[in-house]
């Protein structure tokens, strides 16, 4: 199962930023949608996977660190039973984070916390192409998750989930990327999550901040073998309307829809 907990650009009443989880333990990106969650939920993630370093990607993981440390304790609350969070990421990112977020001037540093020898926090490098495995859950195989290119104005990544029905795929945020669709051509595609943060007006800026807009969009998806569910992810609270319209007078054999915060994806791993 795949939840979208945050799909919008940016924040307004009802707009989260981007979030998915998988199954109960592993989130792919941390943006604003993590706080829908309940804190018995965020107690049981375990990995958070990260497309790229810009905050409203990863703004929830010290917040998230700091409300279940605790939770997290062995029994009596004893830290040195601590059972850690792994965020994986590239290189890049990590040391963005540790620069940036974790440097005891913006937030503690929760990759030594409560203590270097067992922090709550645990970093892990991914490079593109790599394949990372996850413990089954639940009577379930093994979850293989596809580490895929991204072309954004950071270093950055997408997901490829791998499902019985074929790869659940998260883009990332990216602007034109010929690198992902020869990744993708030749597997089977379940779905397709896929940003376009812009509007057509605003192309110039979807082009100098490494976005998508409609027709940018279009011209990626026809590099896409056969026909493929698509979810349009990323649009600015605000924009919505004007984005999907355009999007939706695309000449393309693809069934385009735009993604919802809440929705469910059943992608069951089976074994």
């Amino acid at each position: 199962m795949i939840r979208v907990l945050g799909c919008s650009g940016s924040i307004a009443a009802r707009c989260h930023t981007t979030a998915f989880l998988l199954d109960d333990d592993i989130l792919l990106d941390a943006g604003s949608g993590v706080g829908e969650l309940r804190l018995d939920e965020l107690a049981r993630i375990d990995h958070i996977l990260l497309s790229h370093s810009h905050l409203d990607h990863i703004l929830s993981i010290p917040l998230l660190a700091d409300s279940v440390m605790k939770l997290r304790a062995g029994p009596a609350g004893s830290m040195s039973d601590l059972r850690p969070i792994h965020v994986h990421a590239l290189p890049e990112t990590l040391e963005a984070m540790r620069r940036h977020i974790f440097n005891g001037v913006i937030w503690p540093d929760f990759t030594r916390l409560p203590s270097a020898a067992r922090p709550i926090l645990v970093f892990h490098e991914f490079t593109v192409g790599q394949v990372l495995t996850f413990p089954a859950r639940g009577g379930m195989a093994d979850r293989q998750i596809h580490v895929l290119p991204a072309a954004h104005t950071v270093p950055g990544v997408g997901f490829g989930v791998d499902t019985p029905q074929g790869w659940w795929v998260f883009s990332g945020d990216t602007g034109p990327n010929p690198a992902l669709w020869k990744a993708l051509n030749g597997q089977r595609i379940a779905q397709l999550v896929i940003e376009t943060a812009f509007g057509d007006e605003e192309a110039h800026l979807a082009k100098i901040s490494g976005h998508l807009s409609p027709q940018s969009l279009a011209q990626e998806l026809e590099q896409l073998d056969g026909e493929v569910s698509v979810f349009i992810t990323h649009p600015k609270p605000g924009e919505v309307p004007s984005v999907l319209a355009q999007i939706r007078a695309l000449d393309t054999r693809h069934r385009i829809e735009p993604l919802r915060e809440g929705q469910r994806f059943n992608v069951p791993v089976e074994d």
